[in-house]
């Protein structure tokens, strides 16, 4: 499965432990990136400051649902089922 272009749940819902640009101590869970655009689009992709976090996300159905909506809920789920 491709990402959804503007997204951007997996930049909402998990918690992100690694220091991403601007954020030194990553970012909480439900807590929006800062660098989503306003669009849901990621601005650090394909930059060498990307996380390898993010990097290393696979869109899959399975964690992305239908729509944002579901993957925001999904992720979140799982974010709470692993902490």
């Amino acid at each position: 499965m491709e990402c959804r272009a503007g997204c951007g749940a997996c930049c909402i819902a998990p918690s992100i432990s690694s220091p991403i640009p601007g954020m030194p101590a990553g970012k909480p869970a439900g807590v929006r990136c800062i660098h989503l655009s306003p669009d849901f689009l990621c601005r650090l992709f394909g930059r060498p400051e990307r996380p390898a976090v993010c990097s290393s996300f696979m869109a899959d159905r399975e964690v992305c649902g239908e729509d944002r909506d579901s993957a925001v809920r999904i992720l979140g789920w799982l974010e709470q089922a692993t902490a």
